[in-house]
């Protein structure tokens, strides 16, 4: 009898530890003259650091979408391929077609749909920023109606979101117009993913055909685009199949360097890795507003492009970096005493060597290591 039910006791506080990220709150809205029940997830790490912002994420058709972005936000983020986020779903049960409305001349919001319209951007988030750690960055996620409706945002000066995720959208009938001419013109970065699938009503893939033809066809540095086109979901579907591969491209820069990037990128650089590696962390930092101290998987794979290529002069640069991303360990002593090795300083490199020994190991160098180099050093050139 003792494990079932110590089985149930662990499914009940298991149950709670993952309910308790998710807030149920209604909200009443002077713009839309009601109240909507919005989902709440906060991430897991949230009551750790109370200076800590969040990218948010607002998902339309909240009522049975909330949870497979969630889902995939909760996921990517414990693994660390994407930074923790808050996720905000509005419920729409019965009131989509009255959100989305928009006009049959220019395929504006107009009446119910412009005013959810102001909704979103005058009420909803501002409540978010003020209540919860919300950050500058913002992504909008929609499907069928509301995937043509997170577009309009995309139509202002000034827009709300930096991120899009359209899956199969029902497209107003302006809107492949629109699109290119704003996206082609974008000074900040955008990132705008769309799908759909081969089983969506055929009026919605010819659309889509046509906006991803001229999406595809747009130059523009600050316009980051992906598309998908999947094989075999229904319209009903395509959501679970088109939310990972979203977050997946939306958050690339965030994730470790991969094998791929340090094939095909890193060793054909003709410039540094070390600045392609600060830049990457830059970009982090700008995108996102988040500090991310550089991951060891990154040191390693850029010391392994040095090797590679033979060019020991970037060490220098990147020990300076391995000491204050990690200055109790010998990771920065070992870099540096690798530029001085192979630069023609091989006293400097046996003294940088012999110091790091006194520091914790990390990243697969051990103390061992670093003793070893200084006592090869030292028997070549009789110090």
């Amino acid at each position: 009898m003792k494990k079932p039910i110590i089985l149930l006791l662990f499914l009940f506080f298991t149950l709670n530890i993952v309910h308790a990220q998710v807030k149920y709150e209604t909200f009443q809205s002077s713009k839309l003259g009601e109240e909507r029940e919005l989902k709440i997830q906060l991430p897991r790490g949230y009551a750790s650091n109370e200076d800590k912002t969040y990218p948010l994420f607002v998902v339309l058709d909240g009522d049975y979408m909330f949870e497979a972005v969630a889902g995939n936000v909760d996921y990517f983020s414990y693994w660390e391929d994407m930074p923790e986020s808050i996720v905000v779903g509005v419920n729409q049960f019965d009131k989509r077609f009255d959100d989305c409305m928009y006009s049959e001349q220019n395929s504006l919001p107009i009446e119910t749909g412009a005013a959810f319209f102001e909704f979103i951007g005058m009420e909803l988030v501002p409540y978010m920023e003020q209540n919860y750690r919300a950050g500058n960055f913002r992504v909008a996620v929609g499907h069928g109606e509301t995937a043509n409706f997170i577009n309009y945002y995309l139509l202002k000066p000034n827009p709300l979101f930096q991120g899009y995720i359209s899956i199969s959208p029902e497209l107003a009938p302006n809107m492949i117009d629109y699109l290119p001419e704003v996206l082609a013109k974008k000074q900040s970065k955008t990132f705008y993913y769309l799908s759909n699938t081969n089983n969506d009503a055929s009026s919605i893939k010819q659309m889509i055909d046509v906006l991803n033809k001229d999406l595809s066809a747009i130059d523009n540095d600050n316009l980051h685009y992906k598309f998908n086109g999947f094989e075999g979901p229904s319209h009903y579907s395509a959501p679970t199949h088109a939310i990972p591969n979203a977050i997946e491209y939306m958050f690339k820069v965030f994730q470790p360097i991969s094998k791929k990037e340090y094939l095909e990128v890193i060793l054909e650089l003709d410039t540094s890795p070390v600045v392609y590696l600060e830049e990457k962390y830059q970009t982090i930092s700008d995108l996102f507003g988040i500090q991310k101290q550089i991951l060891i998987n990154d040191f390693k794979a850029i010391s392994a492009a040095i090797e590679k290529n033979e060019t020991y002069e970037y060490y220098e640069e990147l020990g300076k970096i391995a000491r204050k991303e990690y200055p109790e360990t010998l990771l920065g002593g070992y870099y540096l005493g690798r530029f001085y090795e192979e630069t023609g300083e091989p006293k400097k490199a046996m003294r940088t060597y012999q110091s790091a020994y006194t520091l914790k190991e990390i990243a697969g160098i051990t103390k061992d290591d670093v003793l070893e180099k200084a006592d090869l050093i030292k028997a070549d050139f009789g110090y």
